[in-house]
C-alpha cells in the first residue's frame, strides 16, 4: 500500500536507537519502512481514551493461531478489541514474544556508552526508550506490556529454542497498520534483544501517516478468521457506546 504524495499527512525518518510516539485516530494508516534492511522496530499500543487498555501479545497470537505476525493479522487489546490491523507486510513475518533489549544486554554486546559521554553516538536500549516515551503520558514501567518487534523474525527449533533470523527484512521492506481505534502508539528503533551483531547497528526507518481506505466486505483482516470477525464486532459495539 503506497500512499500518493497528496495522501501523506506526515512523514519522517528515525535512525537506529531513537524513539517516537503519537496519538493516532481511528482510520489512520501508519506505514513503517525498513529503509536500510535488518532494522528492528519495537512497538506497543494503547487505547488513547483508556490507557489501562493496551496491546496483548498472547491474545493476539492465540486467537489467530499464529506465531508470526503478517498481513491479515489484527493486534488485540487485553479487552478483546482490535487496536490495529496489518493491512500490508512485505517482510517475512514479525515477532512479539522476545521483548526488549535492556541497558545490560546492549552494553554487554556492543559496549557501554552514555549520552553524557557520547552524545548521539551512544547506545540506547529498547526498554529505556519505551520508558522515556511512557513518561510523556503519565505512564511508567508497570504500564509496559509485551511489545512487537517489526522486521524481526524468530523461529522455534526442534528442542523449543528460539533463534533470530538476522536479518529478517531487506531494504525497502514495509508494514502498514490500519488503526481500528484511537490509539497511543509508542515505538523505538533499538536493536532486537537477540541480535547477533557485533557492532551497534546504523539503520534508518521511515514513518508515514495517511488516511487508510475504508474497510470493505472482502477485507483481508476481517475475514482472516472467525475470531477477527468477533473482534471487529466488539469494536463496533465499543464505538456505538461512544457515539
Amino acid at each position: 500500500m503506497k500512499p500518493s504524495s497528496t495522501d501523506t499527512q506526515y512523514s519522517t525518518t528515525l535512525n537506529t536507537g531513537k524513539h517516537w510516539s503519537l496519538r493516532l485516530r481511528r482510520g489512520m494508516a501508519l506505514q513503517l519502512t525498513d529503509e536500510t534492511g535488518g532494522t528492528n522496530v519495537g512497538m506497543v499500543l494503547y487505547n488513547a481514551e483508556n490507557l489501562l487498555e493496551r496491546y496483548n501479545a498472547p491474545d493476539t497470537l492465540k486467537c489467530q493461531h499464529t506465531f508470526h505476525l503478517t498481513a491479515g493479522h489484527c493486534l488485540y487489546s487485553d479487552m478483546g478489541h482490535v487496536l490495529a490491523s496489518i493491512v500490508e507486510s512485505t517482510a517475512d513475518g514479525h515477532e512479539t514474544v522476545c521483548g526488549n533489549s535492556t541497558q545490560d544486554s546492549v552494553s554487554g554486546r556492543f559496549g557501554g556508552r552514555s549520552y553524557q559521554a557520547d552524545r548521539n553516538a551512544w547506545h540506547q536500549n529498547g526498554n529505556d526508550a519505551f520508558l522515556v516515551e511512557l513518561a510523556k503520558y503519565g505512564l511508567n514501567r508497570r504500564d509496559l506490556p509485551a511489545n512487537i518487534n517489526w522486521f524481526s523474525r524468530c523461529d522455534i527449533g526442534a528442542g523449543g529454542e528460539l533463534s533470530l533470523t538476522d536479518p529478517a527484512s531487506s531494504a525497502g521492506s514495509r508494514v502498514t497498520l490500519r488503526m481500528e481505534m484511537d490509539c497511543l502508539v509508542l515505538l523505538h528503533t533499538c536493536p532486537h534483544p537477540m541480535s547477533t551483531l557485533t557492532q551497534y547497528p546504523a539503520g534508518t526507518v521511515g514513518i508515514k501517516l495517511f488516511t487508510a481506505p475504508a474497510m470493505q466486505a472482502d477485507d483481508l483482516c476481517l475475514n482472516h478468521c472467525d475470531e477477527n470477525r468477533r473482534g471487529f464486532a466488539n469494536n463496533r459495539l465499543y464505538h456505538l457506546g461512544r457515539a
